[in-house]
């Protein structure tokens, strides 16, 4: 079972990640009974058969995907992952903030791909409060990215008061 980092621990993932290979696609590829990601063409092709199996939903968003694809459908998800395709791929943060703070989403919100332990704090700012560490790297030495800087001084979705609010009162 792989392992993940979630709400500042290391845990195995019950999540089955769905990708379409070559040649799939959204209405043939296999989504398996158990919990499942699948990407937002999946979900938007196959929505009602998803949601009829009775298992929590789970969609991942791809760099070029913004939020307003699944804003309707929020409730529904128990996890949303968001895929960073590349380290220096930026879009995933400005997803995850939109989905917090623009949209209410409470749920899940997981960084998938390319995760790095060097983006794990900046990521938690955002919002995201699990991670799907790149299976060639060190989860453990990962974990302790999140806890690299002790206090922040902007506000984020993580800490909606800067600091200067937060000693002020």
């Amino acid at each position: 079972m792989t392992r993940i980092i979630k709400n500042k621990r290391i845990v195995d993932d019950p999540w089955r990640i769905v990708t379409l290979a070559g040649g799939e696609t959204p209405e043939s590829v296999e989504v398996p009974e158990t919990r499942a990601i699948v990407p937002l063409s999946v979900w938007l092709a196959r929505k009602d058969e998803i949601l009829a199996r009775g298992e929590p939903a789970g969609v991942w968003l791809d760099a070029h995907e913004g939020p307003e694809a699944i804003a309707a459908d929020l409730a529904h998800f128990a996890l949303i992952a968001v895929n960073f395709p590349k380290f220096s791929d930026g879009r995933g943060y400005s997803t995850a903030r939109l989905l917090r703070e623009r949209h209410g989403y409470s749920g899940e919100l997981r960084a998938i791909g390319d995760v790095l332990q060097d983006q794990l704090y900046f990521m938690k700012r955002c919002g995201f409060d699990a991670y799907a560490v790149r299976a060639d790297k060190d989860i453990a030495a990962a974990l302790a990215g999140l806890e690299e800087f002790p206090e922040s001084y902007q506000a984020a979705a993580d800490q909606p008061l800067p600091l200067f609010r937060r000693r002020s009162a």
